[in-house]
């Protein structure tokens, strides 16, 4: 095959590619963002990024102090609900935007737990097997639509200060001393 020939056929599958990438990218779940993509409705830019939240293993140990501190100064504090880019276990690659519980201050960052609006309180032995653990926190202003929100207690959460966007709310203080038990329960 000529140069010639090759660089034409390289230049026809780009173009294909990019005719089809709309559709393609429109099979993804629902939330999903590819890399160097845009998050949704005022996110950060999707992919894994240093802003990115990452899980946190939590040691032997155990957890750091838990207190309820939120205060009204546009900073994060444990017991407010803020937004970060969340990525999938399964393909950390992409992830979603999404509210996020702090529960912690650690030196240069936050500790969190991911909330979802999905009830998984509907089949919680299958939720168990696969090792996640869910907790009920109601509902409150961090969702426009007030859906009841679960926190996810076997995943805790590194969020560093620049990929933590707006305060959605805070919980009030029985609910986060409720999250607090529940997960030092689980990782103890």
């Amino acid at each position: 095959m000529s140069k010639s020939l090759g660089h034409q056929l390289r230049r026809l599958l780009r173009r294909e590619v990019r005719r089809r990438a709309p559709r393609l990218l429109s099979r993804r779940r629902p939330g999903m963002v590819p890399p160097g993509r845009p998050a949704p409705a005022g996110g950060t830019s999707g992919g894994p990024s240093p802003h990115a939240a990452r899980e946190y293993p939590v040691p032997s140990s155990g957890l750091p102090p838990l207190e309820y501190a939120p205060q009204a100064d546009g900073e994060p504090d444990p017991g407010e609900i803020v937004w970060a880019w969340v990525p999938y276990e399964d393909d950390p690659r992409l992830g979603k935007d999404r509210p996020v519980l702090v529960i912690a201050r650690l030196r240069g960052g936050f500790l969190g737990l991911q909330l979802t609006s999905q009830d998984h309180s509907r089949n919680p032995e299958r939720e168990a097997h696969f090792g996640r653990h869910w907790l009920s926190i109601g509902s409150g202003s961090w969702d426009s639509q007030r859906r009841d929100s679960e926190v996810r207690l076997d995943r805790v959460l590194f969020l560093p200060p620049l990929g933590v966007r707006r305060e959605g709310a805070s919980l009030d203080k029985q609910r986060y001393l409720e999250v607090a038990a529940a997960l030092r329960a689980l990782h103890t």
